[in-house]
């Protein structure tokens, strides 16, 4: 093995075990965990093995297998943007909601308190 692959291989390994030490200690929420750690695996396989990456090159009909790594990660980056879009939105709309639940408490509150004080 030549120096970048050593590379790569110490990279997917760091990678994989930060992912699961964030993992351990609560930071990164399993739905997450999943994907970066199937990713953490793949590249580790490609590291190992970097003939699987020309093998995949081949059957994709890619003549530059850093082209197919490439895009694939351009495809799993539009993916994770697209989960993280989804994610806010739905934060955004639940924050939303409880920021009017509480708006009308305090209204409630505040008839409470004026009723109380006449």
């Amino acid at each position: 093995m030549t120096v970048p692959y050593v590379l790569g291989v110490l990279a997917a390994v760091a990678t994989l075990v930060f992912v699961t030490e964030l993992l351990r200690r609560g930071i990164l929420r399993e739905r997450f965990a999943a994907l970066w750690l199937m990713v953490c695996g793949v590249v580790l396989i490609l590291a190992i093995f970097p003939q699987v990456l020309r093998w995949a090159a081949d059957v994709a009909g890619v003549t530059i297998p850093s082209n197919l790594l490439f895009v694939a990660g351009g495809f799993l980056l539009l993916i994770v943007s697209v989960q993280f879009s989804y994610e806010i939105s739905v934060l955004d709309a639940r924050s939303r909601r409880l920021a009017e639940e509480v708006a009308l408490l305090r209204h409630q509150l505040d008839q409470i308190r004026d009723h109380d004080g006449d």
